[in-house]
C-alpha cells in the first residue's frame, strides 16, 4: 500500500543579513516588511508628499517653485524624520526633530532643480548628504555636524547608498504609476484623488528605505575603520634596559600556578 505524500510545510526564510552586509534587494525587502508590520504609522508618512503633489498640481507659475522650496521641502523633510523614528523605534524628541527637519529642508533645496534636468543627479545628491536627517535625529548632532556625518556615511559605501536610493525611487515610481491607473476614474477630480491616494500609499517606501539605509551605512562606516596598530613591544618591558619602562614598582616574575 502506497502512503500518500505528506505536504511539506513552508520552508522558513533565511535570516536577514546584518546591516553591514545587507544588499540593495534585501534593503528593499526589509523596507516592505517594516511597512507591513507598522502599517498605519507608515501610511501616515505619505500625507506630506501627497499634500505636496496636490499643491504642485493646483499652483502654477513661479508660485509653484516657491511652494516646493518652502512648504513642500518642509513636508518632505518632516516625513523623512518621522520615518527615521518609525524604523529606529525611537521616541520623539522635540528639539532634535526640529533640527532634523531643518537640515532636511536645507538638503532638499537643490532637489527640484536637479530633478528638472534628470532624476539621477537628485538621487546622487541625496545619497551623498541625505543621511544628515537621521544623523541629526539619532546622534544629536547640529546642522554642520549632521552634514559632515552624512558625508562620512556616504563615503563608507557610496555605491550601496546610491544604488539603494535609485532602486527605491524606481520601485516607488512604477508602483505608484500602476496604482494611479488602477484608481483613476473619469473626470479631473477622480484623477486628482487617484494621484493623491497613490502618493499616500507608495511614498512611505522611499522614506522608510532611506531611514533604513542610514543603519546600513553606519554599520559599514564602523566596519571600514582602520584597526589601531598594536604597539611594537606591547606591554613587555625592555629587555636591554630594565629601567626603560620607568616603573616605580619592582618587576617580579609571576609564580607558576600550583
Amino acid at each position: 500500500m502506497v502512503r500518500p505524500k505528506q505536504k511539506r510545510g513552508r520552508e522558513p526564510l533565511p535570516p536577514p543579513l546584518p546591516p553591514a552586509e545587507r544588499t540593495v534587494g534585501q534593503l528593499v525587502a526589509e523596507t516592505l516588511r517594516i511597512y507591513g508590520s507598522r502599517f498605519w504609522r507608515s501610511v501616515a508618512l505619505g500625507v506630506g508628499p501627497a499634500a505636496t503633489g496636490l499643491g504642485l498640481a493646483l499652483i502654477g507659475g513661479w508660485w509653484r517653485l516657491a511652494f516646493v522650496l518652502t512648504a513642500g521641502a518642509l513636508l518632505m523633510s518632516a516625513s523623512f524624520a518621522a520615518a527615521t523614528l518609525v524604523v529606529g523605534e525611537r521616541p520623539v524628541e522635540g528639539r532634535r526633530l526640529l533640527d532634523a527637519i531643518g537640515v532636511g529642508w536645507l538638503v532638499f533645496l537643490p532637489v527640484p532643480f536637479l530633478v528638472s534636468v534628470f532624476v539621477l543627479p537628485a538621487v546622487l545628491w541625496l545619497a551623498f548628504v541625505g543621511l544628515a536627517v537621521p544623523a541629526v535625529l539619532l546622534e544629536g548632532l547640529d546642522l554642520r555636524g549632521g552634514l559632515r556625518r552624512a558625508v562620512v556615511l556616504a563615503r563608507a559605501d557610496y555605491v550601496h547608498a546610491a544604488g539603494s536610493l535609485a532602486t527605491l525611487v524606481i520601485t516607488g515610481f512604477l508602483t505608484s504609476t500602476v496604482l494611479f491607473f488602477v484608481l483613476r476614474g473619469q473626470g479631473e477630480a477622480a484623477r486628482s484623488a487617484a494621484a493623491f491616494l497613490s502618493l499616500v500609499v507608495i511614498s512611505p517606501v522611499l522614506f522608510l528605505g532611506g531611514a533604513l539605509l542610514y543603519f546600513d551605512q553606519a554599520a559599514r562606516a564602523v566596519s571600514s575603520r582602520p584597526t589601531p596598530r598594536r604597539r611594537r613591544n606591547a606591554e613587555v618591558p625592555d629587555a636591554d634596559d630594565a629601567d626603560a619602562a620607568r616603573r616605580t614598582d619592582a618587576q617580579v616574575e609571576p609564580r607558576p600556578a600550583p
